[in-house]
């Protein structure tokens, strides 16, 4: 009946999903990994991700351990605000609306340091966020947002190295691998049976972690649980996370868990003419546009419709995505005068962006083709309703508007100054924020919430943790944090079970 013995096989071959064969071949686990997809593609969605990993951290010591090449030079003319564990816990809780689920939250918050040497010591670079989350002044670096580390060379840094790690202590690796079904004896995992080379294959285990993402890039999923809506939203990485790793979990037994049955979604705006899969031969993040907290978001009827600025980039742009899906032909556009121009993240300037540029509104207006009456009402009442102040970007400065709906809480600068930008966007999916229940060691749950023997899940199939939105970086964090778990609790399982394999 089964082809090979492995004690742990990994679904998916993404950040969690190699994070957790790590773990688990350092606890002396023969372990498989299953990519669904060619050499070429694998990675997962942690490929096009731009590497920045939100983690908790008392001062700058305790980064330099995490970058140990910032030299003491360096590191005095660096100004980093503490980001505790409580810091990390308040915005998460802050952005969720309280809905966290509050032992995978305090999970994934108090690991993640530890998580980030582990990290570090698998040979994973970090560097500091310099251009996202830093602004210099008076001859110093100062940090902001609670997001100062990424990874070297963004995700596909991130992937190279995990790689790496995994081949050079043992971890064989499939491609072109989908798993399909969960083989029990009982109530136990007993193998898992894969497509493989136009064959069926079944593969004897006793322990398989899923991380294979969520239902993104799956149109029919989108539609049935997220809405009609979503079938027109672009997906931001890869095409092979179509559910295949839910849909075995709930075969056997687990349910479904996260926000209110699997309606929420982490999604952002990006460039309205973006690919409709992520491009592996352009990753690293380069068509979302970010930089709409300094300007306005405008509809094709010429309105507003949130408040660019409620609050910094990383604690919105999750959610402003599905926003600009309910607008009219699901676009939106970012607006932008002279004098912001200079201050918008870096890939407003690559050559795959998307934009308008014009020397009046009234020509903007036109190129844009929205309704130019109300759009040019709308700018005029916006500008109109700006209050002085200082205009701080890089803090919540106040400077607002007042009298308007919806309003601009921060960053609020008049548009009247030549030449005028539109930069058209729409909505892209990166990952649902629904899948499996879990225990804070990532076993997966029953629908009586009891483990379900020699199954495990870490990533984007971890369903609780975000709900409506999702402070920026967290979910590389929550990967890889649930990864290790995931893989030293199965390896360890599987051990004590079977004893060591011998390799």
């Amino acid at each position: 009946m089964f082809g090979q013995n492995y004690d742990v096989v990994v679904v998916g071959a993404g950040n969690a999903a190699l994070c957790a064969a790590i773990a688990a071949r350092e606890k002396g686990a023969k372990v498989l990994v299953l990519e669904r997809g060619p050499i070429e593609k694998r990675g997962g969605n942690s490929f096009f991700t731009d590497g920045a990993i939100r983690v908790a951290y008392n001062n700058l010591d305790e980064i330099r351990k995490i970058i140990p090449d910032i030299t003491e030079g360096e590191a005095e003319r660096i100004v980093m605000p503490e980001y505790t564990q409580a810091d990390f816990y308040d915005d998460l809780m802050r952005v969720t609306e309280g809905k966290s689920d509050s032992k995978l939250a305090n999970q994934l918050i108090t690991k993640s340091y530890e998580t980030i040497i582990w990290m570090r010591d698998q040979g994973i670079e970090f560097e500091l966020n310099v251009e996202n989350q830093s602004f210099e002044q008076a001859g110093k670096r100062h940090f902001w947002g609670g997001l100062p580390i990424k990874t070297k060379d963004k995700g596909v840094g991130l992937i190279k190295s995990l790689f790496k790690r995994a081949e050079d202590i043992g971890v064989d690796i499939w491609y072109d691998s989908r798993a399909i079904e969960l083989v029990m004896d009982q109530d136990y995992i007993n193998g898992i049976k894969v497509e493989k080379d136009q064959k069926l294959i079944t593969i004897h285990t006793t322990s398989v972690i899923l991380a294979c993402g969520s239902f993104e890039a799956n149109k029919k999923m989108r539609s049935e649980h997220l809405g009609e809506e979503w079938e027109a939203a672009i997906v931001r990485g890869t095409e092979f996370n179509t559910g295949d790793g839910i849909t075995m979990a709930l075969a056997v037994g687990t349910q479904k868990y996260g926000e209110f049955g699997w309606t929420g979604c982490h999604s952002i705006g990006t460039d309205y003419n973006a690919p409709k899969f992520g491009d592996f031969n352009k990753p690293g993040d380069i068509f979302k546009k970010s930089s709409f907290p300094l300007g306005l978001l405008i509809n094709k009827d010429g309105n507003r419709f949130v408040d660019e600025g409620a609050d910094f980039r990383n604690y919105t742009y999750a959610k402003y995505g599905r926003e600009i899906l309910k607008q009219p032909g699901q676009i939106a556009f970012q607006l932008f005068d002279a004098q912001v121009r200079p201050m918008l993240r870096k890939e407003y300037n690559l050559e795959e962006a998307t934009y308008y540029k014009a020397n009046s509104l009234e020509e903007l207006a036109e190129l844009m083709a929205v309704d130019k009456a109300q759009f040019l009402k709308t700018i005029s009442e916006y500008n109109a309703a700006v209050q002085e102040g200082e205009y701080n970007p890089t803090v919540k400065d106040g400077k607002g508007t007042v009298g308007i709906t919806p309003p601009k809480t921060n960053w609020a600068l008049r548009i009247d100054q030549a030449p005028y930008y539109a930069y058209p966007v729409t909505c892209g999916i990166t990952f649902a924020f629904g899948g499996l229940q879990v225990n804070p060691e990532g076993a997966v749950l029953n629908k009586e919430a009891n483990p379900i023997a020699g199954l495990y899940a870490a990533g984007e199939m971890v369903g609780g943790i975000f709900y409506k939105n999702y402070p920026g970086g967290s979910g590389l964090m929550s990967g890889a944090v649930f990864g290790k778990l995931a893989g030293t609790a199965a390896a360890q399982y599987t051990l004590e079970k079977m004893g060591p394999s011998k390799l």
